[in-house]
């Protein structure tokens, strides 16, 4: 049971920008647990880390984000683990994959970015409000612009678009970790909610794109992970954040401010998407209320 290093747990961090996160974070002198899908992977990502950073403190976490069941079990095993939670970062995701449904009948980018991060979260919210000012990061992206919550099509309900799609959970995401914040506030929770996006980096999710036009630039994961790095540990930022690159339409350059598309602010929708992922997990969310009784 680790009570000494501050812990961060990253979704996905076996690969692309959530191991960029996890190598960085290692480095710093937290105990991250590296969680990922592939037990292969996962270990064979926290060697590569411990190659570079031989203090690390690294703990693997085995969880299909394509299950609620494992997610609720995944979390379980780390409430066994650990009494506190200091860092949260909701990274792991797909995009624009085959058509296909979650193992709980959920649109796959919806199911694996949104509905289960939502469920993750709010299992291991005992650790993170045992922690002193803990953070959640929720990683969003630019496609979240020009997106909307079609509460019609959650579970592939119309001939799928892989685009709208995507851009739907992504901005689900956002949304998310506004409520999230707005709520621990009201809340008089010392946890803090925040957003960050990559701009336009070269990671495995880009393996579904096919041929990229040759006027589109990547930026390397390192670059890409360090707007959710700095959401994650500066001392400026503050929850509700939305952090991303600062160049132009953030596709690119170093992490200041994002800009969140009017969608994503707009509390009616919040509420309702609020409600729904809480019907839909069965997971339960305390009020401020409730959480003073």
């Amino acid at each position: 049971m680790n009570t000494a290093k501050k812990t961060a747990l990253i979704t996905g961090a076996n690969t692309g920008l959530g191991f960029e996160m996890a190598s960085a974070l290692a480095a710093q002198g937290y105990q991250v647990i590296v969680a990922g899908r592939n037990p292969d992977k996962v270990a064979e990502a926290m060697a590569r880390i411990k190659d570079q950073t031989n203090t690390a403190s690294l703990e693997a976490g085995i969880v299909d984000l394509n299950q609620l069941a494992s997610v609720r079990d995944f979390a379980s095993h780390i409430k066994t683990r650990h009494v506190t939670l200091d860092l949260l970062i909701n990274n792991a995701g797909v995009m624009v994959p085959p058509a296909g449904q979650t193992a709980d009948g959920f649109e796959t980018q919806f199911g694996v970015n949104f509905v289960a991060h939502f469920a993750l979260t709010g299992h291991l919210m005992p650790l993170l409000e045992a922690a002193d000012a803990a953070r959640v990061v929720s990683l969003s992206s630019i496609g979240h612009r020009g997106a909307a919550i079609d509460f019609d099509n959650l579970r592939l309900e119309k001939p799928y678009d892989p685009w709208r799609e995507y851009g739907q959970s992504k901005l689900a995401d956002l949304i998310f970790a506004f409520e999230l914040n707005r709520r621990l506030r009201d809340a008089g929770s010392a946890v803090q909610s925040l957003a960050a996006h990559p701009g336009v980096s070269q990671t495995e999710l880009t393996r579904n794109l096919g041929a990229v036009p040759d006027h589109i630039s990547f930026m390397s994961a390192a670059d890409g992970a360090a707007p959710a790095l700095v959401a994650a540990t500066s001392a400026a930022v503050q929850g509700g954040d939305f952090w991303g690159p600062d160049g132009p339409e953030e596709r690119s350059g170093r992490p200041g401010l994002a800009e969140a598309d009017p969608a994503a602010l707009d509390p009616e929708t919040a509420k309702r998407l609020w409600q729904w992922a809480e019907d839909a997990t069965g997971l339960h969310y305390p009020t401020g209320a409730e959480r003073a009784m």
